[in-house]
């Protein structure tokens, strides 16, 4: 398949993960993928909280392409809660979720090709939470409403999207039982299920469609879970 056949794609925290799945679908689609991530390897590595690492990874893009179809936020902000998270913490996950795709999209703007596209990966917790998430929940909600206002702002010019996975087990494992049931799909996500998106909203075939999140998290979002109801129970502790 070469859909994508010498598109640049760039994707941060695309060493591992959801970003590495993403990664290989753009290449396997023909694509050229240009990936920051802060694990050691053959692409380029560096912090993405730092506005000097930005602007060097991007005039690396630059120099190398001259532009850019694709831009893929996907790096992972810290998860800490607020009876740990310091502040210096939580302005990092913020620097991360939010700070960096913010301003990789105005670095990248004006070398966008025609009919580029920005994703920005969010998550289900950008409407519902954990206790002590509250860093990583702060920028996954951030990130969610800075792309419907990047869409609204670089309308006629870059299409924007966000993803918002759920649970989505990176090594591919096979969940049974409550685990896979409480899914309304009936199993837990895998990331082929957050590429197959990303590589959709980036095609021809998602021309009009900018400004959504899109919520991949086998219908967990919409189960509503009462205790006593289809065998749903809580069982509290002390605390």
């Amino acid at each position: 398949m070469k859909d994508f056949a010498d598109r640049i794609a760039v994707i941060t925290g695309g060493a591992n993960g959801i970003g590495k799945c993403i990664a290989e679908e753009f290449r396997k689609n023909g694509a050229r993928v240009c990936v920051i991530d802060k694990a050691e390897g053959e692409h380029f590595v560096g912090d993405i909280s730092d506005k000097a690492v930005l602007e060097q990874f991007t005039k690396k893009v630059l120099a190398e392409h001259g532009h850019i179809d694709f831009l893929i936020n996907n790096a992972l902000p810290l998860m800490k809660g607020i009876a740990a998270c310091s502040y210096e913490e939580f302005q990092y996950a913020l620097s991360v979720g939010v700070t960096a795709p913010f301003y990789l999209s105005k670095l990248f703007v004006p070398y966008f090709n025609p009919g580029g596209s920005i994703i920005n990966i969010s998550s289900s917790r950008d409407r519902m939470s954990q206790p002590q998430t509250e860093s990583y929940t702060a920028a996954k909600g951030g990130i969610a409403a800075l792309t419907h206002a990047l869409a609204v702002s670089l309308a006629g010019r870059v299409r924007v999207n966000s993803v918002s996975p759920g649970w989505i087990d990176t090594a591919y494992t096979v969940y049974e039982g409550a685990d896979a049931i409480q899914h309304p799909c009936g199993r837990v996500g895998d990331p082929m299920d957050i590429a197959n998106m990303v590589l959709f909203l980036c095609s021809d075939k998602a021309g009009f469609i900018t400004g959504e999140n899109i919520c991949i998290d086998g219908g967990m979002t919409r189960q509503m879970i009462y205790h006593g109801d289809h065998g749903w129970s809580l069982e509290v502790s002390d605390p």
